[in-house]
Order: structure tokens, then C-alpha cells, then sequence
């Protein structure tokens, strides 16, 4: 009966979140919301105009709503871009958060940023260690292999987990140091401002679920490294 609880638990972990998540964006773009003049890319564009962020540019994605520090843009889903439904506005003044964060050169968000583009490399050198480690073994006696060993597995898994536990401060103060006292400021009416936090707090949960994921992944390793 335990085992059933606890699996039952990890499911809920792993799945419930962004069953949740995704509920709750299609309950809030379903319809247009006749308080509002423009679309969510046009929101986005005022924003960025209006802290004078020019350079930063609005586009079209498939590959989920984001902000590219990179390529400086912001990316919206084309329901998001032409959309006039409180998820499209929500999002799109989310996304113009992490501009003004990187405008800012605010620290978590420039650390998870040096994280991200390096988490690929980090990820081929722990593979590397893990697939070496067992020759290395073979052929020397070598008495901190289990380091070794350790040291591939972080960079393979363990690296991820960084990632994710940095990115969450980061997407909550784009959504509630950021986008909410925005969105306040006479975008949205006093009755949407609640299920405006209701969908940056469902934003937000989707890298919870991402940390722990990740963290489940971690552990799994540790307890075969330790066999």
C-alpha cells in the first residue's frame, strides 16, 4: 500500500503540475477580452518601447512563448501574438519582464543565462566521464573513481538541476516584481488582476515541476553510482 502512495505521489509530482498549467492557459485563451485595444504582440511592443527596449524585437515562435537574450527578441506562440485574451496579454507582458531583467543585467538573470549556454558543453563532458570512468578502472587503480564517476553524473543530470532552481527565482520575479505591478498599472482591470496571478503562478509552477523532475533524474543516479 505505501509503494502504491508513494508512486501515486511521484506521479502527481511529475504530471500534475503542468496538467494544471495547461488548464489554466486554455481557460484564459479561450476568448477576447473586450477591454483590451491591442493583441498580446502589440502589448509586447508597447512595453518594450516604453522602457526603452526598441532593439528588442517581437516575433512569431513555435517553440513555446520565451524571451531570446541571444537574439534579443521576444517570442510569442501565434495565438499569444494575436490574441486579445488575458493569457496573451499575461504572457506577453511575462516575457517583456525577462527583457527588462537582461536591460537591467539583473545577477540571477545574467547567472542563468552563463548556465544555460554552457549546460550542452557540460552535458558532453559528463557523458565523457561516465563512459570513461569504467575503462579508467579497468586500467589503474585509481582509489576516487566513485568521483569520477560523481563528477560526470552532476554534469550530466546534476547541472540541470543548477539550471532549473536558478531559473525559478528569475521567472518569479518576471512574473510578480515585473509583469503583475505592470499589468496593474491600468492594462488589466481590478477584476482580471487575480486571474492574471493565476496564470503567472501556473507559468511559474511549470519549473517547479521542471526542478524536481530533474532532481528525481539526479537521485535515481546517486543510488546507482553508490551500488
Amino acid at each position: 500500500m505505501l509503494w502504491v502512495l508513494l508512486f501515486g505521489l511521484i506521479i502527481a509530482i511529475l504530471f500534475g503540475p503542468n496538467l494544471w498549467v495547461s488548464y489554466v492557459l486554455k481557460k484564459y485563451n479561450r476568448h477576447p477580452e473586450p477591454n483590451f485595444p491591442g493583441t498580446g504582440g502589440e502589448l509586447a511592443r508597447h512595453l518594450l518601447d516604453k522602457f526603452d527596449l526598441k532593439d528588442v524585437d517581437v516575433v512569431v515562435t513555435e517553440h513555446g512563448d520565451h524571451y531570446n537574450p541571444t537574439d534579443r527578441q521576444v517570442a510569442l506562440t501565434e495565438d499569444k501574438f494575436n490574441g486579445r485574451t488575458l493569457a496573451a496579454i499575461v504572457i506577453a507582458a511575462h516575457e517583456c519582464g525577462h527583457a527588462i531583467q537582461h536591460a537591467r543585467r539583473e545577477p540571477f538573470f545574467l547567472l542563468r543565462y552563463r548556465l544555460a549556454q554552457s549546460a550542452q558543453s557540460a552535458q558532453i563532458v559528463g557523458s565523457a566521464l561516465l563512459a570513461a570512468s569504467p575503462f579508467i578502472g579497468g586500467l589503474t587503480v585509481m582509489p576516487h573513481l566513485g568521483l569520477l564517476s560523481f563528477a560526470g553524473a552532476f554534469l550530466v543530470l546534476g547541472y540541470g538541476v543548477a539550471v532549473q532552481l536558478v531559473t525559478l527565482p528569475v521567472e518569479l520575479d518576471a512574473s510578480f516584481n515585473k509583469a503583475l505591478p505592470i499589468l496593474s498599472t491600468g492594462y488589466v482591470s481590478n477584476a482580471q488582476l487575480k486571474p492574471s496571478r493565476t496564470i503567472l503562478r501556473a507559468a511559474a509552477l511549470t519549473y517547479v515541476a521542471g526542478a524536481l523532475v530533474q532532481l528525481l533524474n539526479f537521485w535515481r543516479w546517486l543510488v546507482v553510482l553508490r551500488r
